[in-house]
Parts: structure tokens; sequence; C-alpha cells
């Protein structure tokens, strides 16, 4: 460490408490905080033509979207886990190895006819015809957002039905006047 560093510090320190303003009484109040646009004009005042200075409103808060995040996690969990073994197994080694060789069957051509004939059909009503080929019937992330947003919905909807219904009640209670008592009183 060079030998005049921690002098010049001790000098600036004692410059810096010998220029110091005495602390001020208790009793004032510190001033009120700038907002975001105040700050922005005294920077843009005090502007130095080699500083760049950006001005924009600091963001309130990052927020995932709660349909999005439900899908997701929905596709990821998948159920339960199965485990591989005897039972998730399939024995094909007999299309390898031995004589017999591996049984191929062909095309099964009654299956592809019914499945022509069903598609004639659906299409001679205008019917969609994808949803036969559909091979996974789980649905996909975007189709299970779209599923949590319309429950989602459907709950504030109920949600602020009810809220409206007891509005209402309240003030059709507040605004009928009180029932007075009118039947005579009868002396005893």
């Amino acid at each position: 460490m060079p030998i005049g560093l921690p002098a010049a510090i001790a000098l600036l320190a004692q410059t810096a408490s010998a220029t110091a303003p005495a602390p001020a009484s208790t009793a004032t109040a510190a001033p009120p905080a700038k907002n975001a646009d105040e700050t922005c004009r005294d920077a843009m005042a005090k502007l130095d033509t080699r500083e760049i200075v950006i001005c924009a409103q600091k963001p309130q808060g990052y927020r995932l979207n709660p349909d999005v995040m439900m899908a997701k996690r929905a596709i990821r969990s998948g159920g339960r886990p199965t485990r591989p073994g005897p039972g998730g197994y399939h024995d094909n080694s007999r299309c390898v190895v031995g004589p017999e060789g591996c049984p191929s069957y062909g095309i099964n051509l009654i299956g592809a006819a019914l499945t022509a004939g069903e598609m004639a059909s659906r299409l001679a009503k205008g019917q969609e015809i994808g949803s036969m080929f559909i091979t996974d019937p789980h649905p996909s992330e975007y189709q299970l957002y779209q599923e949590f947003k319309r429950e989602r919905e459907a709950a504030e909807a109920e949600k602020k039905a009810k809220a409206a219904a007891k509005a209402k009640a309240a003030t059709a209670t507040a605004t009928t006047p009180a029932q007075s008592d009118t039947t005579p009183s009868s002396p005893h």
C-alpha cells in the first residue's frame, strides 16, 4: 500500500468533518420523498452533454399468468409413475431368435375400409375427421390452459354475481322503510 494513501484518507476525513453542517434539530420534518417524475425532471435539468439519462417507471411487479402455470404443472405431473420391468416390458425376442421369425399379418384391410367409410360419412355431414386420428388422448398444454382459464373466469363470474346479489339485497333492505306498527293498542 502506498505510504501517502493513509495520510490522504485521514486528510479527507478531517476536511469532511470540518465542512459538515451541524445536525439539524430533531423537530424539523424530513422532506417528502420525490416520485419518479420529479427525479427524472431533476436529472434532465442537470443534464450534461456527455450523459445519457433514461427516465422510465419502475415496474410494479412480475406476475405470471396463473392459468399458464397451472397448465404447465398439469403437463409436468403426468400422473403416477410406472416402474419399468416385466409389466411394462414387451418381449419381442422371438422376432430375432428362432426358426419362427416375426409374424407379419399385413395391413388390416377391413379396418381401413371401415375407417374410410366413417370418414366419408363424417365429411358428408360436414363434421371434422381429425379426431379420428388422435393417438394420444391427453390434452395439450394449450388445451389445459384454455380449460383452466375458463374455470377461473367462471369462478370469478360466480363470485361477482354473489357479490352483486348481496349488494342488491343490502340496498333493498336499506331502501324499504321500517314497518311501523299501525295496530291500535288496546287498553287493559
